[in-house]
């Protein structure tokens, strides 16, 4: 199981933990912590799913949002929210869209994407971005180093 903090788009956390994720599903189930028992929740009201490293996190602690703090990982994405919130990471995988967002067939089923986030010493080991809470996407080009 994967401690998660699942952000819905109501603005309600839901910490616990998640069996099988699967980014193709329409459902995802939460196993709050504590007492609170079993969430069942349709991937249209997630914003996102933050697999984490803890659950209480470092409140402290101020996220580095700048790209060349580390090794690339991935294809550099912005993400900006329906609520205006933004993200920055490096994309997991291949980049699941053509001259815009889902239009390929081939991905036609995936509800989101994993976001790597820039920040390795963040609590977030990676995210699951939920397509349908994103506004905008942007694929920022990774530089080539020269020699």
């Amino acid at each position: 199981m994967e401690k998660t903090v699942t952000r819905l788009n109501n603005g309600n956390l839901l910490k616990g933990y998640m069996r099988d994720f699967s980014p193709n599903r329409n459902e995802l189930t939460v196993e709050e912590t504590g007492a609170a028992g079993q969430h069942l929740v349709k991937i249209e009201d997630v914003k996102a799913v933050f697999f984490v490293k803890s659950f209480e996190g470092d409140h402290e602690y101020r996220e580095r949002k700048s790209y060349g703090i580390a090794k690339i990982r991935g294809q550099r994405v912005f993400v900006k929210f329906r609520d205006g919130e933004s993200m920055v990471g490096f994309l997991e995988g291949e980049v699941p869209w053509e001259r815009g967002f889902f239009l390929s067939k081939q991905y036609s089923d995936l509800k989101g994407f994993f976001l790597l986030p820039v920040d390795e010493d963040t609590n977030n080991i990676k995210v699951f971005v939920v397509a349908s809470s994103i506004d905008e996407v942007t694929v920022v080009p990774n530089q080539v180093e020269q020699s």
